[in-house]
């Protein structure tokens, strides 16, 4: 499945949606009615399944708005990589502990439900998972470039050159057993509750999810998306750039 990995332009960029469909749709309904949705990119953060009522929805929602909107791309979170390399859609190391851990610690449960296949049937979840949300599991970059913004789910490493991160990303190295830019916290969020810092060599804002914070959090260097977490409580959020505007899922 074709992802667009580098975009201009006018964006929407959407948080965690963890399987809240209602509130994904809400979202959308808002960016229709913008003046420039024609010519304006929308960009998921990651982290469609799990934790919430409707995974599968959630996929088929973008995967319709993808067909509709050309305008539209996603990057992988942690929790669709746990999830295709449990059910092999991407390469994996002999020793992989990807099935045990999304299994145990990921909150797998309603993805299953969604799919109708009993919870830790791995093998009838392949087996059932529609070829088009195996590819677009499978294809999911690991990061997004624009000239001012750089999406990534979790973070930077701030102490790595930024260049050499980006072509780890952009290479998609699934030898890693937890590649950070997708899975650490501390890539995320710093010790007081702010945002992580960034590579000195990062010129862009770099936009991540990952963490639920209690509202949008924006600095001149990052932008923390996710006061969703998938949890009933919460509410999906999406920034409109270079606006630096926030919708809220209704």
């Amino acid at each position: 499945m074709d992802f667009t990995t580098s975009i201009t332009g006018p964006i929407a960029v959407i948080g965690d949606v963890h399987g809240h469909t209602r509130r994904l749709q809400g979202l959308l309904d808002q960016i229709k009615r913008l003046k420039d949705y024609d010519r304006r990119w929308i960009v998921f953060i990651g982290d469609l399944v799990d934790r919430g009522p409707d995974p599968k929805g959630a996929i088929d929602l973008v995967l319709q708005l993808k067909a509709e909107h050309p305008l539209t791309t996603a990057i992988a979170g942690n929790h669709e990589l746990a999830m295709s390399a449990a059910v092999r859609r991407v390469p994996t190391t002999p020793d992989s502990t990807w099935p045990h851990r999304w299994l145990d610690h990921y909150g797998a449960r309603p993805t299953f439900e969604s799919y109708g296949v009993p919870f830790g049937d791995l093998s009838r979840l392949a087996a059932t998972l529609p070829e088009e949300h195996g590819r677009y599991l499978s294809d999911l970059p690991w990061c997004v470039d624009h000239p001012e913004y750089f999406f990534v789910h979790a973070g930077l490493e701030p102490h790595s050159p930024f260049s050499v991160q980006r072509s780890i990303l952009q290479a998609r190295d699934f030898t890693l057993s937890r590649p950070q830019w997708l899975c650490s916290k501390n890539l995320t969020i710093g010790p007081e509750g702010q945002p992580a810092t960034v590579p000195a060599d990062c010129h862009q804002t770099v936009v991540s999810g990952h963490v639920r914070v209690p509202s949008v959090l924006m600095t001149r260097k990052r932008i923390l998306i996710d006061t969703s977490g998938g949890e009933a409580d919460g509410v999906l959020s999406c920034v409109l750039l270079p606006e630096m505007e926030i919708l809220y899922s209704s």
